[in-house]
């Protein structure tokens, strides 16, 4: 345990090293004393140093006090660092979900009572990083589960599954704690449990939210994405102006809300440099709906394994060699410049010729025919001159105050009773903001259509 005073005229800040002896009382050790100091050279010139007095009496166990070279090699060049830099992080504050405070109590608490598996926990990697790490995760979800239980007037401790690749020390950490565990079976699913974890999830990360959504109304999700994966495969970059690791993070809160969670983002203290979470723990439909939302679900699947299978080609539309079409190849580069102002087409033509015999048939025996199908689906197709474009939303007029009121009334009565297929399947989401967008973006905006409702009366 430390303790630090602070002397704030001076810009001296110091860490005394607590002991506590066998009365219970907390004594300052005379070793591993250490000072941050800052100080005013001249004008806007500052210095900032790591002072360790006692060096002679410095020691290391790898777990609660670092290495001496530690402090000078890393931790003064992340504090200079951090001391100038302005720019706006396009992540979340560190451990916003929690308190700060009682986070920092219990992770010393757990550090040293699990300091003793950096020597024997059987694993490859570095035992000082993984038990940092995961002591960190167990405190992050400790908290979190303590919080939710006092918002829900709950006593006894969730019960958990971990879906990770990792190496089994968090599983332990957290059933040491009282924390419930449960063994997967051969379902796939886990209607009695109250939480899901992806620590190191890899192929299951997008999966996760789709299980908890699928295994009970109340199942919550914990998922720390590391490794890129789809649902089917590797995951592929489709815009350019995202670093690749804040697009995987986008993409795995967007499966959070089709799955009809809450999503919330937060930044974990851990030494890896994938530290952000998403938390789901509430649901943004009713109980009732859950079958809406798991046929939302599905349609959401199989459209990201058609987008990955094949993508736009400038005179077909489609190509099997790469998902990014030449759009996307490194982090920061450009589409060329033709490409970006060419609106991809097909005649009728061309697109009948795309489908088998049999499922043209089927369009016409069921749907009155291609035409029909693509008219009754304007939402994502537009027919021009006898060719199909897939429906730019951010051309289409406002509604016109002069349109006749029959029209004008069924419009309104329309609005936000179906769900926008861009936000649920375009790698870019709707191009529309929602209150401009007359389709819903995710559940929570559903409205119960009230034509619906008239025919129901009238029968």
């Amino acid at each position: 345990m430390k303790m630090n005073t602070a002397d704030v005229y001076n810009g001296t800040v110091t860490f005394l090293p607590l002991e506590e002896n066998s009365e219970g009382k907390y004594l300052v050790k005379k070793c591993n004393i250490y000072q941050i100091q800052l100080k005013h050279i001249k004008d806007e010139e500052w210095s900032i140093s790591v002072v360790a007095p006692f060096p002679e009496d410095w020691f290391s166990d790898g777990i609660v006090y670092p290495k001496l070279a530690w402090l000078g090699n890393e931790l003064l060049f992340k504090l200079a660092k951090w001391s100038v830099e302005q720019k706006l992080s396009e992540f979340k504050s560190t451990l916003s979900l929690i308190s700060v405070a009682k986070y920092s109590k219990v992770y010393q608490d757990l550090k040293e009572k699990y300091k003793e598996m950096v020597k024997v926990w059987p694993e490859v990697t570095d035992p000082e990083k993984f038990v940092y790490e995961d002591v960190a995760i167990a405190t992050y979800l400790l908290i979190l589960w303590e919080e939710e239980r006092k918002e829900k007037g709950l006593t006894k401790k969730q019960s958990f599954v971990d879906l990770g690749c990792g190496n089994g020390l968090l599983v332990h950490i957290l059933n040491n704690e009282g924390e419930a565990t449960i063994i997967p079976g051969d379902s796939h699913l886990f209607p009695d449990t109250d939480w899901l974890i992806g620590n190191h999830s890899d192929e299951l990360t997008p999966w996760i939210p789709v299980i908890a959504a699928r295994s009970s109304y109340s199942c919550c999700y914990f998922v720390l994405p590391c490794c890129f994966f789809d649902f089917h495969g590797k995951y592929s970059r489709r815009q350019c102006k995202k670093t690749q690791y804040r697009e995987y993070l986008d993409f795995v809160a967007q499966v959070g809300f089709v799955c009809g969670f809450h999503v919330e983002e937060d930044c974990l203290r851990i030494p890896s440099t994938k530290r952000v979470s998403f938390v789901g723990k509430s649901r943004s439909y009713p109980a009732a709906e859950r079958a809406l939302i798991d046929e939302q679900i599905t349609q959401f699947i199989n459209g990201r394994r058609t987008c990955a299978g094949a993508t736009c080609d400038r005179r077909l539309g489609f190509n099997h060699e790469h998902h990014s079409g030449g759009l996307c190849k490194e982090a920061g580069s450009e589409p060329p410049e033709d490409e970006t102002e060419t609106a991809e087409s097909l005649s009728l033509r061309e697109v009948a010729e795309h489908l088998d015999k049999e499922v043209l048939k089927k369009l016409k025996s069921e749907y009155g025919g291609l035409q029909t199908l693509l008219k009754n689906n304007h939402q994502v197709f537009e027919v021009l001159n006898g060719r199909v474009h897939i429906r730019d939303w951010r051309k289409e007029k406002p509604p016109s105050k002069t349109k006749p009121e029959v029209k004008r009334r069924l419009s309104a009565e329309a609005f936000k009773t179906r769900l926008c297929w861009f936000f649920i399947h375009h790698p870019d989401g709707c191009s529309l903001p929602s209150e401009a967008c007359p389709y819903a973006h995710g559940t929570e905006e559903l409205r119960q259509s009230q034509m619906i409702k008239k025919k129901k009366h009238i029968q």
